[in-house]
């Protein structure tokens, strides 16, 4: 076999490609993040506490799910209100910013959920074609 298409032209460069592509990068990893878009999806329909979250989303451990409510609290898309009982009680839930991010986060899932045999089926012809599985 030979590597074919080897030649890629390149595109002209753009006066703000390199920020900009570097600025959506950095929001676009956030939010694909699986934890995080997961963490999106069961905040959508209001507050929900920490151990909540934590059962709701099953598989995640609690660091994985601390560090991604700081990264979603840190970008302005959840916010976390602490309760001052004992123990302390600590609530998470959409910001504005957050629920504008909701719609197009469901709108993906339920597009996934729709093709997940289609994909599976792909993924399955290319193992076969491939050599692999």
């Amino acid at each position: 076999m030979r590597p074919e298409h080897t030649h890629v032209p390149a595109l002209p460069p753009s006066p703000h490609a390199d920020g900009n592509c570097r600025a959506v990068a950095s929001v676009l990893a956030r939010v694909g993040d699986k934890w995080s878009v997961l963490v999106i999806m069961m905040l959508i329909d209001g507050p929900v506490r920490f151990n909540e979250l934590k059962r709701m989303i099953g598989g995640i451990s609690q660091r994985m799910l601390t560090l991604t409510l700081r990264g979603l609290e840190r970008d302005g898309l959840v916010t976390r209100t602490i309760f001052p009982t004992i123990p302390p009680r600590v609530d998470y839930e959409l910001t504005d910013l957050g629920r504008g991010l909701a719609q197009p986060v469901q709108a993906l899932g339920k597009w996934a959920f729709e093709h997940l045999p289609e994909i599976e089926g792909a993924r399955t012809s290319f193992d076969a074609r491939n050599g692999q599985g």
